[in-house]
């Protein structure tokens, strides 16, 4: 089956979902620093670096490009996946202490990713800011420090 395009993916996604994953999705498209590129990746949709700025690729298959955040619909939450907040401990605890601070939920984190599962409970502006923190070149300069053996 052929991967879907950014617009065929919202387009299947429940009715319930698609405004805050689109919501988010432009929102992250316009924040985010200039040098990554939306695409699809893994069933998602990805922000990466791409070929172009970085030749070397992702160290786990150099064909594809280094993948840095993705947006997702999962069954029970929508999901938020930020390497930065797992490659940069500064970054991480900033964004844990600005959402203990704007958002009255307790936050659902992993090491990269952020859930919530009711679309009204996103910090939007929160989330625009933290995509806003880190260019590809810092991310390189993170990957490359702690991931790329």
């Amino acid at each position: 089956m052929p991967t879907p395009t950014i617009a065929e993916y919202l387009g299947q996604l429940p009715e319930e979902r698609k405004p805050i994953i689109t919501t988010l999705s432009q929102l992250i498209e316009e924040r985010i620093p200039e040098g990554f590129e939306q695409t699809m990746s893994y069933g998602m949709i990805g922000w990466v670096v791409p070929h172009a700025k970085y030749p070397a690729g992702y160290h786990c298959d150099p064909k594809l490009p280094l993948p840095f955040a993705n947006l997702a619909s999962q069954k029970n939450h929508i999901a938020i996946y930020h390497m930065g907040l797992y490659a940069d401990p500064a970054l991480c605890k900033w964004f844990v202490e600005e959402h203990a601070r704007q958002v009255p939920q307790k936050i659902d984190m992993g090491k990269s990713c952020i859930r919530y599962k009711k679309p009204e409970h996103v910090p939007l502006e929160l989330i625009g800011t933290l995509f806003e923190k880190m260019s590809p070149d810092d991310w390189i300069g993170h990957y490359e420090r702690n991931y790329k053996r």
